[in-house]
């Protein structure tokens, strides 16, 4: 008689972590490991499972040799090495895919944001589930070209505002939590630059999802900044439009229609009294141009409604 064969157990699955959190590294030598052995106590001593994914986007210093030298030590850390520079967004959306956390966390490498306080921020998503995504908003503003930024970052949040019909506080701040399977649909969406982080904003924003702000102290940057302040400033006012265009083409679009529709019957009742049955061929201009945005908006909108999202 034969004997029943004890069934042979397979290689063990190693559980999914609660939290992922995606590090983007881009010469960062004399201060990643600070920054990694800062985030990893922190999370040690929070009891939640996570995963640190610091990505070097194709670093020309040593921040990728230090990484590799010190990932024995932290058995949490995952590295992943872009062959060519991606850029913050690029590094994101794809550590965002690969995240195997339910929570997925976005900072920055180079000391400015309280990244002890990452589970202050997961804990909020933990324990109210109407909140999809947590922002560290920055009480103060320390980056280069402080003169510069501030109005500037100031105006470009207040259009935000006005398009999204919602407050605001911090737009841009590069530290923040989500859940995982609400930005799924938004990934790709994302540009390759800094305004990335104005994206996810104004996605969830404009999908109500809620959003909640923890006020956090902002420091000095470590390094050089890789933020150019003409360039960047252009690619978040441009991507603040693109959003809002994406999701709600009608807050674009349909106040300068009617503005020009406006222009044009007020100065259609002057020509009638100025010169009565004489329409002039710039009135006629003005109305047909805000007739025709009109148009395009309900069209965009159109499209935006019947888009199987």
């Amino acid at each position: 008689m034969s004997t029943p064969e004890t069934p042979q157990s397979g290689p063990a699955v190693e559980e999914a972590p609660y939290v992922t959190i995606v590090l983007p590294c881009y010469n960062e030598q004399d201060h990643v490991l600070d920054e990694v052995e800062r985030i990893t106590k922190a999370m040690d001593g929070s009891g939640y499972t996570y995963e640190l994914v610091a990505v070097d986007d194709c670093s020309t210093d040593q921040t990728l040799a230090k990484l590799e030298d010190a990932a024995p030590r932290y058995p949490h850390m995952r590295i992943r090495a872009f062959h060519r520079n991606g850029g913050a967004g690029t590094v994101r959306r794809i550590g965002t895919q690969e995240a195997r956390g339910e929570i997925v966390v976005w900072t920055d490498a180079d000391m400015t944001y309280p990244n002890e306080r990452i589970p202050e921020l997961v804990q909020i998503l933990e324990k109210d589930p109407s909140i999809d995504q947590v922002v560290g908003a920055r009480t103060s503003e320390e980056g280069s070209h402080k003169l510069l930024r501030v109005p500037a970052k100031f105006v470009i949040r207040k259009v935000a505002e006005m398009l999204a019909g919602q407050r605001i506080p911090d737009l841009n701040s590069g530290l923040r939590a989500f859940r995982r399977t609400v930005a799924r649909p938004y990934l790709r969406l994302l540009p390759p630059g800094f305004s990335c982080v104005t994206t996810i904003t104004l996605s969830f924003l404009s999908n109500q999802h809620d959003i909640h702000y923890l006020p956090i102290d902002y420091a000095k940057r470590a390094g050089k900044s890789k933020f150019s302040f003409v360039s960047d400033a252009y690619r978040y006012i441009l991507q603040v439009l693109r959003m809002i265009m994406y999701f709600n083409p009608l807050k674009v679009l349909m106040p300068p229609a009617l503005w020009l529709v406006g222009i044009a019957a007020a100065k259609f009742v002057y020509d009638m009294i100025n010169k009565p049955f004489y329409v002039p061929s710039n009135t006629i201009m003005i109305f047909l141009s805000g007739m025709l945005i009109g148009a395009v908006a309900l069209l965009a909108d159109l499209i935006v409604r019947s888009r199987g999202e």
